[in-house]
């Protein structure tokens, strides 16, 4: 048997996926199961695109491409998903990690960046790509990262090792933080759940069905249940002249903008993300 060529399996995963993604999309995620299961590069597919693939390879690539069809993202089809440059490691426990939320590790890293000895805290760290990629790029940093999930705790902890980077992970509930004595962090940021359930009907079924529930949704009588309880926590615990850092839900920038000004942080300011949402909220520690 003759085994395929590089760009003969490339079209073959855009032709089947198609029908199911849409051509855009899977000519993107024909390009992440040809990268993750081949080594294939984008360059790859213009140079090397007579290259043959071995059967072996090209039985994964199907399966992995049944999976897609089925439903499954393709992120958890391959098991891993790229953020900040780096190849992360994402199972059904965590949230796939999304381009958006790099702009938050954007904005830290520009205003932080030339700061030494930081103390950092990723509240509802998931697969840890916040933490991690903030530990790569703040030198000589301090990363503390919580999540209430175990699973979750694990699949992090392996993206760090992996990924040589030194961040402390902890089990703690975002909505039982204990109070410090003192002030302890230069920086706290979160991606808490911030999903309405009321707008999982107009969600994607790759997301409902695959990501974890409980990291995307909030409940409609109280969704900025995580915000409140984030927001009490840094008055005590961000140090003078610190920064409080938050990916939100455009819906309710406005509530979360109106519950720091009432607990007295400065320099509010909510952003765009590049696709032009209001996505970010970030301010200074409390005035005293």
């Amino acid at each position: 048997m003759t085994n395929p060529t590089i760009d003969s399996v490339y079209r073959s995963i855009i032709s089947r996926l198609t029908p199911v993604l849409g051509q855009s999309e899977a000519r993107s995620a024909a390009r992440v199961i040809m990268e993750d299961v081949r080594g294939v590069t984008p360059t790859d597919l213009i140079v090397n695109a007579s290259r043959t693939v071995e059967q072996a390879t090209v039985g994964r690539i199907d399966d992995i491409v049944r999976r897609v069809i089925t439903g499954e993202p393709v992120q958890y089809a391959v098991g891993t998903a790229r953020f900040y440059g780096m190849d992360f490691i994402v199972t059904p426990d965590v949230l796939i990690p999304r381009p958006e939320t790099e702009g938050l590790v954007d904005m830290i890293v520009k205003n932080w960046g030339r700061s030494d000895d930081l103390k950092v805290l990723d509240c509802g760290t998931g697969s840890g790509c916040i933490a991690i990629a903030l530990a790569r790029n703040l030198p000589f940093s301090e990363v503390d990262a919580i999540d209430i999930s175990e699973s979750a705790l694990d699949v992090a902890a392996k993206n760090s090792l992996r990924l040589k980077a030194s961040v402390r992970f902890s089990k703690h509930d975002i909505l039982k933080l204990a109070t410090p004595d003192e002030p302890v962090y230069d920086i706290i940021v979160s991606n808490p759940p911030y999903i309405a359930a009321e707008e999982a009907a107009d969600m994607d079924d790759r997301v409902i069905k695959y990501e974890p529930y409980n990291a995307l949704f909030v409940p409609d009588n109280d969704p900025l249940v995580f915000y409140r309880s984030i927001i009490s926590y840094a008055v005590a615990a961000l140090r003078p002249g610190g920064g409080l850092y938050f990916e939100i839900n455009p819906r309710f920038g406005p509530g979360i903008e109106a519950m720091l000004r009432d607990r007295g942080f400065a320099d509010i300011d909510m952003q765009r993300d590049y696709l032009g949402r209001y996505r970010f909220i970030t301010a200074g520690s409390p005035r005293p």
